[in-house]
């Protein structure tokens, strides 16, 4: 039986210790290594080569917000899942801006906890815990509430299909200054601080999908 390797990173000793006696009653999960401060994450990372990386947002040196950032910026093949006492949206939105997997909080039931590992060392994603998923539909209906206009939801769906402003300018018709002013706009409805985290937003709350059909092909 191949296991499926996994860092778990917590600077909180008890709660390893509980996450690991969780994992070891599954036959199909090892834990390779432990950390307790985000700088040492990433050479163990480098080391051990983890199938899954279990990673706090709250850490000393290094928060797990910025590990996940580095990971992806390294294209290091490891999948993250974070597991958080926070289920406030900014963190939440932000980690999976960064690449994480999946978004635990860690009095999930143990169960969904062995299966997030599981799925997301498997390539699926998409694990979030019924209460980080809550305050992200209450964050959604306030979003929806604050009413991007028709030309910023266009923006929107561009944005989140990693489009440039030059490419949304030419697949708009519109000047690049305007389609920057429609970025800001929408950013600062969004309350969020990049286009990354609006393009993670959009695609999550569905803002920005009616635009799909809106926004004409570039021409010929």
């Amino acid at each position: 039986m191949t296991k499926i390797r996994v860092i778990l990173a917590d600077d909180h000793p008890v709660v390893r210790t509980g996450i690991r006696a969780l994992l070891e009653q599954s036959p199909d999960i090892v834990i390779v290594a432990e950390a307790d401060n985000g700088a040492d994450i990433i050479p163990l990372v480098k080391h051990h080569q983890p199938d899954v990386l279990i990673l706090d947002i709250e850490m000393p040196q290094l928060s797990g917000i910025e590990v996940a950032q580095a990971i992806k910026e390294h294209n290091f093949p490891v999948r993250v899942l974070a597991l958080s006492a926070h289920t406030d949206q900014q963190y939440v939105f932000r980690i999976l801006a960064n690449g994480a997997a999946g978004y635990l909080v860690k009095d999930e039931a143990p169960e969904m906890i062995i299966e997030a590992v599981r799925g997301v060392a498997s390539g699926t994603e998409g694990w979030i815990s019924r209460q980080a998923a809550a305050q992200m539909s209450v964050f959604m209906r306030q979003d929806k509430e604050k009413d991007l206009t028709p030309r910023e939801q266009e923006v929107l769906h561009l944005v989140a299909d990693g489009k440039s402003n030059q490419e949304i300018a030419y697949s708009l018709r519109i000047s690049e200054s305007t389609v920057e002013k429609h970025v800001s706009s929408l950013l600062a409805k969004l309350n969020v601080a990049s286009r990354v985290e609006a393009a993670v937003q959009g695609r999550r709350t569905g803002l920005g999908e009616t635009a799909a059909g809106k926004s004409g092909n570039p021409p010929p």
